[in-house]
């Protein structure tokens, strides 16, 4: 299955454009932004979970990263994460998820190094997480040679500015932005090819951003060369 497989190329999916799919087993519904492959595949997609949802344990080759956008996503019966919470389960983590009363993700598979080894865990909703620079107001989330992903929190009408030789991605986690007479609402999803340049603006709403740059050339040096999971 390829969706969206060809990096060098824009893409922009706004919450009008969604197609939600349920999974094989018919544990949870999905909307699927970029993939490549089957059940084992390289993906971004927001992924919902109805209450009493539960997807039995599974292996994660080049390892998962979740954003939880909505309710509250538990790993391992006992491990409860609610709206806000980022994660990375590094490569061939395994775990059983599953939601009590039902929650939407933001999710990337296989799209980690296997040199990635350490879980991370971020409370994006703890003001302790945030910081300024530059003035902008940043929530890092990780940083390698390969990519660079943070939060960024938008006043009304501040730009975004952002060039990346490697790509750029965003997702509109709330608020709205805008290019001149086009808006972005809540839910946009962007992804832009190597040498981009994204000049956007906050509406008067603001807006808080996920952001991962630099990240196209290897998913192109990996996926090009026909990756197969093992």
């Amino acid at each position: 299955m390829f969706i969206h497989a060809d990096f060098s190329q824009p893409v922009i999916i706004a919450p009008e454009n969604y197609q939600w799919l349920k999974s094989p087993g018919g544990e949870v519904n999905r909307m699927m932004l970029d993939r490549i492959g089957e059940e084992k595949a390289r993906a971004t997609s927001l992924v919902e979970f109805a209450p009493q949802s539960r997807f039995p344990q599974h292996q994660h080759p080049l390892g998962e990263e979740v954003l939880v956008l909505s309710g509250i996503f538990t790993e391992d019966q006992d491990q409860h994460y609610p709206t806000g919470w980022y994660m990375r389960n590094p490569h061939l983590s395994a775990h059983e998820v599953s939601s009590e009363f039902g929650c939407r993700i933001f999710v990337k598979l296989m799209q980690m190094t296997n040199q990635e080894r350490k879980p991370t865990r971020i409370d994006t909703h703890d003001p302790k997480n945030w910081i300024f620079i530059q003035d902008r107001h940043l929530c890092p989330l990780y940083e390698s040679e390969f990519e660079k992903t943070f939060l960024e929190k938008l006043v009304a009408h501040q730009s975004f500015i952002e060039s990346d030789k490697h790509g750029i991605e965003i997702f509109i986690l709330s608020g709205e932005l805008a290019n001149g007479s086009d808006l972005y609402p809540t839910g946009t999803w962007m992804r832009l090819p190597q040498n981009s340049h994204l000049a956007l603006q906050a509406t008067a709403q603001g807006a808080v951003l996920y952001v991962k740059r630099g990240h196209l050339q290897h998913a192109m040096d990996v996926w090009s060369n026909g990756y197969a999971p093992s």
